[in-house]
């Protein structure tokens, strides 16, 4: 099925969010709604898509905070998150019933277009990434030359390691990569590209890992 993603760059902190689904559906999910709802809606709308769903790679402020604003303009669309990152985050808490979660390997219709919710703990006990047709979109979990922070709360280096080279080195090498980060001199990148070059892929040991992802940041 041919997918449909539409990426926007918004806020002060270069954060990518998403709009995904089938091409030639009409619904559509919004990855990681934060900073101008009302862009993320017009967007949807020029395309005609309907936004039905809300899906969150993780709690961090600047990936979620225009959730409460999109439940209140859409009338309530879905909200998911993982299961571990919401019982981990206060701030996932507070929206009670109007968050729904979902365990690793979970599901998520978007019309047509089936999304796998892929665990991908590391940068928070709960972060996931999103997996459809070939393409991967993956939070903060994976940057292009680059991967999360594990030095925040909930943070683990080693979970990290297992994330990217288990949990994400059964994907295929042809995986169109998006990250939730304009951190790069490109908007997207493949998984065999960032097997080769990201220095965190790289690094196929743990400890080597470990320490290059923790030394002192400058």
């Amino acid at each position: 099925m041919e997918r449909y993603v539409r990426q926007l760059q918004l806020g002060p902190m270069q954060n990518f969010v998403y709009l995904v689904g089938a091409a030639g559906a009409h619904e559509v999910a919004v990855v990681d709604p934060a900073w101008d709802v009302e862009a993320i809606l017009a967007a949807a709308a020029e395309d005609g898509k309907t936004i039905t769903a809300a899906l969150l790679t993780h709690h961090h402020h600047d990936h979620v905070n225009g959730l409460q604003p999109l439940l209140e303009r859409t009338g309530g669309v879905r909200a998911y998150a993982q299961r571990a990152e919401i019982a981990f985050s206060p701030v996932l808490q507070r929206f009670g019933r109007d968050l729904t979660p979902v365990d690793p390997g979970e599901r998520i219709d978007v019309g047509p277009m089936r999304v796998t919710c892929v665990h991908t703990p590391g940068h928070t006990p709960g972060s996931q990434c999103f997996h459809f047709d070939d393409a991967l979109v993956s939070g903060d979990t994976v940057f292009i030359g680059g991967c999360g922070r594990c030095d925040l709360a909930g943070g683990d280096p080693e979970q990290m390691f297992d994330s990217l080279h288990r949990v994400l080195g059964s994907l295929p090498g042809e995986t169109t990569l998006f990250p939730g980060h304009d951190y790069a001199d490109r908007p997207t990148s493949t998984l065999a590209d960032e097997r080769a070059g990201n220095p965190y892929f790289v690094r196929g040991d743990l400890e080597s890992f470990v320490a290059y992802r923790m030394r002192p940041r400058t």
